[in-house]
């Protein structure tokens, strides 16, 4: 469950306050501009201001100003345009699907330009019935502008003062779901649990989390001017180190399955990995109530009882009854726990010590670690091609349009053609996965949204219980957009029937009845139109698969250099982790939208969940070298090590040139300098040595130091899942080439 489906956390989650915003913002506006002006005026008001707040998000202040300014401005440029040619019923609707098919080739910046395309859709839906004459266009798009710009001020002001608690809340939303990552990990101590499916659950929330920790990235890391300020930015790399140590904590959980799973210390570890996400999740509590965060959570008896059980086992396998290896597998997962608390005992001490900011980044310039959005005419031409996914999307959305003009032209009764056109642009969307989400919702949603309108205009006559309930609506509305979709398509259609029901008490009746029809037929408008030049997410797996590899050379080639300490900081190392764990959510999204396509859409699902999973132990191997060699600095002998590092590195550059080169196929250029391939391997798929060869090949020549047998052994599981990805890769590849051609 979403932790803001929670009511305890939900009420102090930045859904709420962006809700409780935009609720107050567009209602206020409306009601006061209707105590002043005509019915049109208001509406025409309420719709830039309703327009202006789609794209009202959580974002630094300036992101904010220039993204809402453009809505206002690209919003009333249509309304304009629609607005004109409203009297002229064909010319309205050939500039509808126009500004269709313009609107969404916008999506093609990014995920952020998707409130914009909606907004612009919406605007341009609302407006096209508005026939008035044409000197009157200028002034409705003048109170339109009116009501974007006085939104704006609005939203810019309650921003600039709540500043900072939108960024405790976002990071305290990275905090909840860091604490679901480890729960999830604990499950896999869980002798019940199927370790694949859990590994697949696992890479999944890495989505989620990857999404989360950028979003605090970009507002914590922004606009630092306090020491309070300094004291989020403290939290946020203390969460950051936290979960690189979470990250390293993989361990061999068949061994200690087949090992331990009947004893009590595998039952012992899962509970301190459930008390470990109970102890963040308080910390996440405290952020987002402003408070200093103080320990709660104890771990003594967990702790007493896998150190008593550790001492039993020892005792086993000195007697033979247990391998070495099972027992010192097991000790270092106790040890790595054991790390985590102790990170998380820091993680508590940053919520209550304001510091500067400045002297604990970890570079001067953290643009790198920072979304940089870039709007380039370029692009837009570049995609302005029949291969194009996003040319595909603008032409479905322009011909579904122009269908539910024409369908709603030739009804027989009263229709709303723009409740209509409205379901088609709300439930069309880039990706099929999404398309199909939101037909369910919408449908499901407005059903409910009408029935509850319905029995509340039977029962309540009372104009301000009336307007409660459109306040309420329009919290939950926008509140609930990237939570449950289905309660925010349940809230807008109560949102909009209320607001009808106050402003033109005497024209709502049926409305509710037309538009429940009106959604069916959206519905099955966007249904059918979702199959229409489709850009099924196979065919963009090869580039996906291409990127993973590329941005694993470039992590694994930075934690080289870092491990043999050649650099004096890891903020390069830091860059390439988070380029590779960014690639590898592309990935991970793109298969999960695949899975909910036609299964003859689906391609490889077992091969590349097979592949994710490989990579994310190539980071998790990565992530415990690094922290294993922190732990035993003490007498690193510096030269053997950095032999067996330089023997591992190059070793794994030979198996991603020959997975790269699978895909690009014999006759592509090598991607990987020449000189960072070991020259003795030269088929690494089929000549790789086994774990346990490996390691007897790099035998040290001091074996005193204690982390011989780790480092051995982590480099040779490395090794071993490189040679997987590569298998992995192959397989990926036969598949994708006997698939249909784009």
């Amino acid at each position: 469950m979403h932790y803001a489906l929670d009511i305890r956390t939900f009420l102090f989650s930045h859904y709420f306050y962006t809700g409780l915003r935009i609720a107050t913002g567009v209602v206020g506006l409306t009601m006061l501009v209707f105590n002043m002006a005509d019915m049109q005026t208001t509406m025409t008001v309420f719709l830039g201001a309703l327009c202006t707040s789609l794209m009202d998000l959580p974002s630094p202040l300036r992101h904010k100003f220039n993204e809402m300014l453009a809505g206002v401005l690209l919003c009333t440029l249509v309304m304009l345009v629609i607005s004109l040619c409203a009297p002229i019923h064909w010319l309205v609707s050939v500039a509808m699907v126009v500004v269709s098919f313009l609107a969404s080739m916008m999506v093609v910046y990014g995920k952020k330009t998707l409130p914009l395309q909606f907004a612009a859709l919406m605007v341009m839906t609302l407006s096209m019935e508005n026939t008035v004459p044409f000197e009157e266009a200028f002034l409705h798009a003048g109170f339109f502008l009116a009501g974007g710009l006085g939104y704006l001020a609005y939203s810019m002001t309650v921003s600039y003062f709540l500043r900072r608690r939108v960024k405790q809340q976002v990071l305290a939303e990275a905090l909840f779901e860091l604490a679901r990552y480890l729960r999830i990990k604990a499950d896999f101590y869980d002798v019940r649990s199927d370790l694949q499916a859990q590994f697949t659950t696992l890479v999944r929330q890495q989505i989620v989390l990857a999404d989360k920790l950028q979003a605090s990235r970009d507002l914590v890391l922004r606009d630092m001017h306090t020491k309070q300020d300094g004291l989020l930015v403290h939290v946020h790399l203390s969460m950051l180190e936290l979960y690189e140590q979470v990250l390293s904590t993989h361990a061999d959980y068949a061994l200690l399955r087949s090992h331990f799973g009947d004893t009590d210390v595998i039952i012992f570890l899962r509970d301190l990995a459930n008390k470990t996400a109970e102890d963040i999740e308080s910390i996440a509590y405290a952020v987002t109530r402003k408070r200093a965060s103080t320990p709660t959570v104890n771990y003594k008896a967990e702790l007493r009882a896998v150190q008593y059980e550790l001492q039993q086992l020892q005792q086993d396998s000195l007697a033979g009854h247990i391998p070495d290896e099972a027992i010192t597998v097991l000790r270092v997962t106790y040890n790595k726990i054991l790390d985590i608390i102790e990170l998380i005992s820091q993680l508590h001490l940053a919520t209550r010590t304001p510091i500067d900011a400045i002297p604990i980044l970890p570079g001067s310039d953290m643009t790198p670690f920072l979304t940089q959005q870039k709007y380039k005419a370029g692009l837009l031409i570049a995609n302005l091609r029949w291969q194009s996914p996003i040319f595909r999307f603008a032409i479905r959305v322009a011909l579904a349009v122009s269908t539910g003009l024409w369908i709603a032209s030739a009804l027989p009764y009263m229709s709303h053609g723009y409740w209509i056109v409205l379901t088609i642009v709300i439930i069309l969307k880039p990706n099929f996965s999404s398309t199909k989400q939101r037909m369910s919702d919408r449908l499901i949603g407005t059903i409910i949204g009408c029935l509850i309108t319905a029995l509340i205009l039977r029962f309540v006559h009372d104009p301000m219980g009336l307007l409660a309930v459109l306040f309420i609506a329009s919290v939950a509305a926008p509140a609930f957009t990237y939570v449950k979709y289905r309660y925010t398509a349940i809230a807008a259609s109560v949102q909009i029937l209320m607001l009808l029901n106050l402003l033109l008490p005497a024209g709502h009746h049926g409305v509710i009845g037309e538009r429940l029809i009106d959604t069916i037929i959206g519905v099955a408008i966007a249904t059918i139109f979702s199959y229409v030049l489709p850009s099924w997410e196979y065919r963009d797996l090869p580039r996906l698969l291409k990127n993973v590899l590329h941005a694993s050379h470039r992590y694994i080639k930075a934690s080289r250099d870092m491990l043999e300490g050649k650099v004096g900081d890891d903020f390069f190392y830091r860059v390439c982790r988070k380029g590779f764990m960014d690639s590898l959510s592309a990935l991970i999204s793109a298969q999960v939208r695949m899975m909910d396509e036609p299964m003859s859409k689906q391609r490889a699902v077992r091969e590349i969940n097979r592949f994710v999973v490989q990579n994310y132990l190539v980071a998790a191997h990565i992530a415990a070298l690094r922290i294993m060699l922190r732990r035993h600095a003490e007498g690193l002998p510096r030269e053997p090590v950095n032999k067996l590092i330089e023997q591992t590195y190059l070793n794994a550059t030979a198996h991603l040139l020959q997975a790269q080169s699978i895909l690009e196929g014999p006759n592509a250029k090598q991607t990987v300098p020449v000189e960072d391939v070991a020259p003795a391997v030269v088929n690494p798929l089929a000549d790789t040595m086994a774990a346990e060869d490996f390691a007897l090949t790099t035998q040290p020549s001091t074996p005193e130091w204690s982390g011989w047998h780790t480092l051995r052994r982590r480099s040779a599981l490395l090794n071993n899942d490189l040679q997987e990805i590569v298998a992995q890769t192959g397989a990926i590849e036969s598949i994708l080439r006997k698939a249909e051609p784009v």
